[in-house]
């Protein structure tokens, strides 16, 4: 047994003064977790759908709708507007986030998924700034808002959900699937860009093929709707562990707020800098290499988003392989392994990826790439693991969308003034290497949470021989540390 692990089962058998017994230990229906993995899976591959879409035509829909700037500018605005949605995130996690504590998970999740496919499919039938004027800038500006504000209540809990379905001994490895969700849907959107780019005209794309990827964002929001609706509800939510836990899920918004500000400010901080470990990583591989490759490196969009959709394709490859083996090794062994690699190999990436030739790039990506899925496997699982049941939607509402809106949305924005400001196309790698030393000085404070039941949550098992196993280590466990007094 985990060191962390015997730990927690102690702390638990001596705040009931008694050994776990059957109803104490939560047995997961396989149907129900493969639903709850799947339905999560599939919001976090319609968010990034978008992003994937939004990020390989940046310069086309900055033609589009600032076509009186240069195409630097063009580049900047688009970015912008990308950035935007960033901004009203944490907005919405301050939302969504009370209203999972008190309503449930699954009503919320329902809600953001609509919202989210209304918003992409919005974006594919904004005229342009030739037919409307200003006014295509403004529309396209409120649609991402929407997608950003409903976007601000998607991750957070949907990481809540799937942890809080998933069986202890693999959270890490069920938790990984969620963002498996996230790169397959942005390799979606980026494969079927690619495929436009190959088959329409540079004008047949700027003239309507652009919007196709935004229009199919309709269809697949009404899938992920229906599969949403068919979700029961967590059992963590359901059967919170104890009446401080039950009292506290009853309190107002502006309360909960406040209590995890001042209560949990510790783990707030540890997750925001968890968060911008990832995502600085992600969008500076997703939303700003392939116009890097393009406006800086002056490749063709056809082989800067082949390039970046291989990187997409081996996350997916390894990404699940890297949660299950969190669930082994530990989630802190493998974000500061992963962080110190970046500050060292950070550097050489981008120089691989500016030389010429096919094999140089290629590589430079892939070691890009691999860090970040060592990022991404063990998050979903790790960041709802820092705060208790009751204020788990809520606290992650919070931490996630304020780091994700000040570091990560703003990513490929900063990355491009940055470059267009000092001239030095080595600054992507200057920008990863700070987020990597962030990373590691963060994960000195991370608690390790692999095969820890949850805060505020029942034992979850995956079977009932597992169930039996518990209990009865939990007997011996309780007669040997028991109090004699």
């Amino acid at each position: 047994m985990p060191r962390q692990v015997r730990e927690e089962l102690v702390r638990r058998l001596r705040r009931n003064r008694r050994a776990l017994r059957k109803e104490d230990v939560k047995v997961v229906e396989p149907p129900l977790l493969r639903r709850a993995v799947g339905a999560s899976a599939l919001g976090n591959c319609m968010e990034w759908f978008d992003f994937g879409v939004y990020s390989y035509l940046a310069a086309t829909i900055g033609k589009v709708f600032f076509p009186g700037a240069s195409p630097g500018a063009q580049v900047i605005s688009s970015f912008a507007t990308f950035a935007a949605a960033f901004v009203v995130r944490p907005l919405g996690g301050l939302v969504f986030g009370p209203l999972g504590d008190r309503l449930g998970r699954q009503k919320v999740l329902a809600t953001t998924m609509i919202m989210m496919a209304i918003g992409t499919f919005a974006i594919g039938v904004i005229p342009g700034y030739a037919t409307i004027g200003l006014a295509a800038p403004v529309l396209l500006l409120l649609a991402r808002m929407v997608q950003g504000f409903s976007t601000g209540g998607e991750y957070g809990g949907a990481t809540t959900f799937v942890a809080e379905y998933s069986p202890d001994r693999r959270r890490g490895f069920l938790s990984s699937w969620l963002d498996f969700g996230t790169f397959v849907g942005y390799a979606l959107g980026s494969a079927l860009v690619t495929m436009l780019n190959f088959a329409l005209t540079s004008d047949q794309m700027l003239a309507w093929g652009w919007r196709i990827p935004f229009l199919i964002a309709g269809p697949l929001g009404a899938i992920g709707l229906y599969m949403r609706l068919k979700l029961e509800e967590s059992p963590a939510f359901q059967q919170q562990l104890d009446e401080h836990e039950k009292s506290l899920a009853q309190k107002s918004a502006g309360s909960e707020f406040k209590t995890i500000v001042k209560n949990h400010w510790e783990a707030l901080l540890v997750c925001m800098g968890i968060v911008l470990l990832y995502n600085v990583t992600n969008y500076m591989v997703t939303g700003y290499l392939p116009t890097y490759q393009t406006e800086t490196l002056h490749r063709s969009s056809g082989s800067a988003d082949l390039l970046v959709l291989l990187g997409m394709v081996w996350i997916v490859l390894l990404i699940t392989f890297i949660g299950r083996l969190s669930d082994h090794v530990g989630r802190r062994p493998i974000y500061a392994v992963a962080a110190a690699a970046m500050i060292v190999l950070s550097i050489p990436a981008f120089l691989l990826i500016k030389m010429h030739g096919t094999w140089p790039p290629v590589l430079g990506v892939l070691i890009l790439s691999t860090l970040l899925a060592c990022f991404a496997a063990p998050s979903a699982a790790t960041l709802p693991a820092l705060f208790p049941t009751a204020i788990r939607y809520a606290a992650m509402g919070i931490g996630f969308n304020f780091a994700v809106a000040a570091f990560g949305g703003t990513t490929p924005l900063v990355t491009a003034a940055l470059v267009t400001g000092t001239g030095d196309d080595m600054m992507p790698a200057y920008y990863l290497m700070l987020a990597g030393a962030i990373g590691l000085v963060t994960v000195k404070f991370l608690p390790e949470s692999a095969q820890v039941p949850l805060n505020g949550s029942q034992p979850m098992v995956g079977s009932e021989e597992e169930q039996h196993e518990l209990v009865t280590t939990s007997e011996a466990l309780y007669r040997t540390t028991r109090d004699p007094a």
